[in-house]
């Protein structure tokens, strides 16, 4: 396992961890779908001059277009901002502690897609990791059955869903450009339109007088760290590791999440 490898999957589980509080933290006074689009359209504006200035920024042909529109679709406008909309009525423990199913998810899915072949260790492997995860934070566990966040549940499994479908689309296709910065550019781009036409949808008014200090300080952590850094970290890695391999870092986004749950 080389260097470069072993940075993107520390990266991963550290930095998504914190995501869950920082996104909650954001979704207090903002709108959640307005944090969403802020977060993704940041991250596309943070890329354009790194692509500039490397001469980089080109058109990838209406082929890997189509192909990041859907990445975009389902891991940014779905499963991302499903979770940021969960999470105006879970709290970031319980929320992380959900996403430790997309391993499982992800798992399935390969197997159906033919991503990847029947692995007795594997399996184990999920299982005993999502175990592990439901005996640590089993007090969490008794949240599942308060109907008052029935909805952030159903949302946030529907996020779950699409992120797994995503991760898994991503080792399936092949794009004609292997920039991985450039392609984020036009996922985070078309995201954060998409999303900013979601967020003016539900809500006309989104009194930005409102919004908190920590919240905008919190959106800049999510497109900074949240997607800049990570996504590309987590694209890089899906490059050299299996969807449920990589989506196994869940467990340790889980464990950090609660963690910083508790303080």
């Amino acid at each position: 396992m080389n260097t470069k490898l072993i940075l993107a999957i520390i990266t991963v589980a550290i930095v998504w961890g914190t995501t869950f509080l920082t996104t909650k933290i954001a979704v207090e006074t903002i709108p959640a779908w307005f944090v969403a689009s802020l977060r993704q359209s940041l991250a596309a504006l943070i890329l354009l001059p790194i692509l500039l200035f490397r001469k980089e920024l080109q058109w990838i042909g209406w082929k890997n277009f189509k192909i990041q529109i859907t990445l975009a679709s389902l891991m940014l406008i779905g499963a991302n901002g499903l979770t940021t909309l969960a999470q105006e009525t879970l709290n970031s423990s319980l929320s992380s502690l959900l996403t430790a199913l997309s391993p499982v998810m992800i798992y399935i899915i390969s197997l159906i897609i033919g991503v990847q072949k029947y692995q007795f260790k594997s399996l184990v492997g999920i299982f005993l990791g999502l175990l592990g995860v439901g005996i640590i934070f089993s007090d969490g566990l008794e949240d599942l059955a308060n109907p008052q966040y029935l909805k952030g549940i159903i949302i946030l499994f529907t996020g779950i869903t699409s992120w797994s479908l995503g991760t898994v689309y991503t080792k399936k296709v092949k794009p004609e450009s292997n920039n991985i910065l450039l392609n984020l550019f036009y996922q985070f781009s078309f995201a954060g339109l998409v999303q900013m036409g979601i967020a003016f949808a539900k809500v006309p008014n989104p009194n930005f007088e409102n919004w908190s200090l920590n919240g905008i300080l919190g959106i800049a952590y999510l497109g900074i760290f949240g997607s800049v850094i990570t996504f590309f970290s987590y694209h890089y890695i899906l490059t050299k590791l299996l969807p449920t391999r990589a989506s196994m870092l869940s467990y340790v986004n889980t464990l950090i999440a609660i963690f910083l749950g508790w303080l």
